[in-house]
């Protein structure tokens, strides 16, 4: 069921955008500004043409001239308009303002909002379809601290002015949802896209914060964005918030990890050390401008069935302990990923692969569904400025270790292999730890659910002791019981 807030009354079914702002106008309660920077005026004009906006709308403005917009808002630090700590200071300024000029004396009920939008539409050369932050600073009870949902979008149309309408509406949606599905946020995500197609436009950052949010974990509601097919990837830093990949990622000398990770083990940190030794050694990589990302796909964390979150954040909150960066994406294949990163850098990139892994990449059946077949995927993948940092498998069977140069792929693939290893795209991983080539997180999961010991060993430092303060992976009192046995 919908929330009622006081003095309002609940329609039915998926409300049309005018239905939407014309339930928000005749609120008697809800009253706040609309601030609307580089795509016109087009949220708050959803709210004037749906009648009654005198009740709610306090004041629209759009500051488009930058020393007008500087002289409202202040200067931003790095000279830029179109940033989420410019949107916060819209934000801010406008509910001061308010809470300035209207009285709580003489309006004692009002719930005050300010929404706020910072865009760039497609440029005139297309060459950019263009970004933006939008945001809402709003409240649910009158004598209650302001609640904030801040996301960035990514426009997917080619026509600015298609762009400014898709705008619009998400704004209608955003302010609706926020003051009527705030106790779901998962329903309030969805119904951002209320008439919206997925291939217009993209969320791919999104953070909630204040009393109504408390509980609420920003990186759960990220992995939304990708679950629900709004974004292609979404980025945590070590601390556990949610980032702007394009912030993280851009011009960035890329490593990535791809792995479960469940839990990380310390072939996975031997994995990750000595490929990244290897890529600063890179003449085009420096230290400073390289950027690490362990990435988990949604495939990955549906391979039990349905999405565990509680298994989701575990992996998560192992990583970052280990002061990690996560990527959460949605590509299966490694060229989506190569494709991805390459949005936002074109500098050298690197991929650390288990050898096993590799055989997976040379595999035709994951190709089919492109027109160019392997080749097409080849193009995408090794034509970037990319290496491949491979990790050696030890042969369970013969003991014998297998490295990319006696590794056997399938016949009809062999030309290809060989142009690549000898083309310096394939590099070896020689000064691993033969000590950890064993360990699988696999195995180590079942040593933990089953009690068995051995497996605090096979962990890197510290990681054991979280999972059993917080019983993670299945590790129960039956298993602490076993221990202490």
């Amino acid at each position: 069921m919908e929330v009622t807030l006081k003095g309002d009354t609940v329609m039915e079914n998926v409300p049309s955008l005018k239905q939407k702002a014309l339930r928000i106008n005749l609120n008697e309660n809800i009253y706040g500004s609309f601030a609307e920077i580089g795509a016109g005026q087009e949220t708050v004009r959803q709210f004037f043409r749906a009648g009654g906006s005198s009740r709610t709308i306090a004041k629209s403005m759009s500051a488009y001239d930058k020393d007008f917009s500087d002289a409202i808002y202040g200067i931003e630090e790095d000279k830029r308009y179109v940033t989420e700590s410019r949107l916060r200071k819209m934000l801010s300024h406008e509910i001061d303002l308010i809470e300035n000029r209207i009285t709580r004396d003489k309006h004692p009920n009002k719930l005050f909002f300010s929404y706020a939008n910072t865009v760039a539409t497609i440029d005139f050369a297309k060459k950019y379809k263009g970004h933006g932050w939008v945001g809402l600073k709003y409240q649910i009870e009158p004598d209650q601290d302001y609640n904030d949902i801040i996301l960035h979008i990514r426009f997917k149309e080619t026509d600015a002015r298609l762009q400014q309408e898709t705008l619009g509406k998400l704004g209608t949606n955003l302010i609706y949802s926020a003051f009527y599905k705030y106790n779901e946020p998962k329903k309030l995500l969805r119904y951002l896209y209320d008439h919206i197609d997925k291939d217009q436009l993209e969320i791919d950052t999104i953070n909630f914060s204040g009393p109504v949010f408390e509980k609420v974990d920003n990186r759960l509601m990220s992995l939304q964005l990708v679950k629900n097919g709004m974004t292609d990837a979404i980025m945590f830093d070590p601390q556990g918030n949610n980032i702007l990949p394009a912030k993280a990622l851009y011009k960035k000398n890329i490593l990535a990890l791809r792995g479960s990770f469940r839990p990380v083990t310390k072939v996975n940190m031997d994995m990750y050390q000595k490929s990244l030794n290897l890529f600063l050694k890179e003449n085009k990589v420096t230290k400073e401008n390289a950027q690490v990302v362990f990435e988990i796909t949604l495939s990955n964390l549906r391979a039990q069935g349905e999405i565990d979150e509680q298994d989701f954040m575990d992996r998560a909150d192992l990583l970052c302990s280990l002061g990690q960066t996560v990527l959460i994406s949605n590509f299966q294949e490694y060229y989506k990923l190569v494709e991805y990163f390459s949005q936002y850098s074109k500098n050298r990139m690197g991929l650390a692969l288990g050898i096993n892994n590799l055989i997976d990449v040379f595999d035709e059946k994951y190709y089919r569904h492109l027109s160019g077949g392997i080749l097409e995927a080849f193009g995408k993948l090794f034509f970037k400025d990319l290496k491949v940092y491979l990790y050696p498998m030890k042969d369970l069977k013969t003991e014998t270790l297998i490295t990319s140069e006696n590794l056997k792929v399938h016949p009809r693939m062999k030309e290809l292999y060989k142009f690549f290893k000898y083309n310096g795209k394939l590099i070896d991983i020689k000064d691993f730890d033969p000590k950890v080539l064993g360990i699988f997180s696999r195995t180590v999961l079942k040593q933990i659910i089953k009690g068995d010991s051995k497996w605090e060993n096979l962990l890197p430092k510290g990681i054991s002791n979280i999972i059993k303060k917080h019983r993670l992976f299945g590790y129960s009192s039956k298993t602490l019981e076993k221990e202490v046995n």
